[in-house]
């Protein structure tokens, strides 16, 4: 009896799921319900905002993004170019000393190059669903179908999301382990991040809902290098996302282009962990960060301020963000 009962639990393990609706699945709908389309960002309350400004002790600014340029390291075939027409771009006009001006055309896939932020849209699972249907299924349980249109998604676009103002908590990975930066595929695992806090004087019951979780892996040390750079980056894994849902933040980020490890340790899995945080959990990502200035003031907490630019129908976003002490 035994050994049947055995198999039959088998036998259902490997047997596709079609509990999965559009109005219920394995992840959706959310915790802040059905039609959300904010994620986590619902997390930044004004409470949360009140507290985060009282970190502010001497007004000091630090840049945590990346100068977007040509040359700069691009995930696969992406495009980033940007040409001033014109010379000047128009005029001179007027009496009032002959009036012209520069503009500039931009041609990029601008919310995925440089300091980029993973919005909603971004990153999807393509999975069965009750009816049969194989469907691609985004945060909250939305198809492509319901929002792909050439021109821009017409559901979870970065309009969406709300600005970043909330405390900042960076865990200096390469720092915990003497280094001036990670191995490549280097796998972060729950155990250096509780190290690297504890180095840091920080207590893992410090961390609050709604923080900004950044990671320092060293790799911003290598952004002239794209070849180096691009190549098999260290970052989080499966186990450490599930620590970092349990903390339940607004975003995470880092100094590299995944901030997840590249390949993870199982090849038959791709991105597992932006799968994990975004889609399931609504948790944002900004990666390509760079965090050399605030390290050498050994400043590990701070306001977070990051803004997405409100691009209607955009799956990510540049930026700049920001550490104030």
């Amino acid at each position: 009896m035994k050994s049947l009962t055995s198999a039959i639990l088998v036998l259902a393990l490997s047997l596709p799921c079609f509990s999965q609706t559009r109005e219920q699945g394995p992840w959706w709908p959310s915790e802040w319900g059905a039609d959300d389309q904010a994620g986590a960002s619902n997390r930044i309350t004004a409470e949360i905002i009140l507290k985060a400004v009282q970190l502010v002790k001497t007004g000091k600014m630090y840049e945590l993004g990346q100068i977007y340029e040509r040359g700069m390291p691009l995930f696969g075939e992406r495009t980033y170019a940007m040409i001033i027409p014109g010379a000047p771009t128009g005029g001179p006009f007027g009496e009032n000393n002959m009036l012209m001006y520069f503009d500039e055309f931009l041609c990029a896939e601008i919310g995925q190059v440089g300091t980029q932020f993973d919005g909603l849209a971004h990153i999807g699972t393509r999975m069965e669903m009750a009816d049969g249907s194989i469907q691609d299924v985004f945060y909250n349980g939305v198809t492509a179908d319901e929002m792909a249109t050439p021109y821009g998604v017409t559901k979870l676009g970065i309009e969406h999301v709300r600005p970043f103002i909330t405390r900042g908590v960076l865990i200096d990975i390469a720092g915990y382990k003497g280094v001036e930066h990670l191995d490549h595929s280097y796998e972060v695992t729950v155990a250096d991040i509780r190290g690297a806090l504890a180095k840091q004087g920080m207590a893992e019951s410090s961390i609050q809902e709604g923080d900004a979780l950044l990671f320092n892996y060293g790799w911003s040390k290598l952004w002239k290098d794209p070849d180096t750079y691009n190549t098999n980056p260290p970052g989080i894994g499966m186990e450490a996302s599930e620590w970092i849902i349990s903390m339940k933040p607004s975003m995470i980020g880092s100094d590299q282009w995944t901030t997840e490890v590249v390949p993870g340790p199982d090849p038959k899995l791709v991105f597992p962990v932006h799968q994990e945080l975004i889609t399931k959990n609504g948790i944002f990502n900004l990666e390509n960060m760079v965090f050399e200035e605030v390290l050498a003031d050994e400043v590990y907490e701070f306001l977070f301020i990051f803004t997405p630019t409100r691009f209607k129908g955009g799956t990510g976003s540049p930026g700049r963000p920001l550490a104030i002490r």
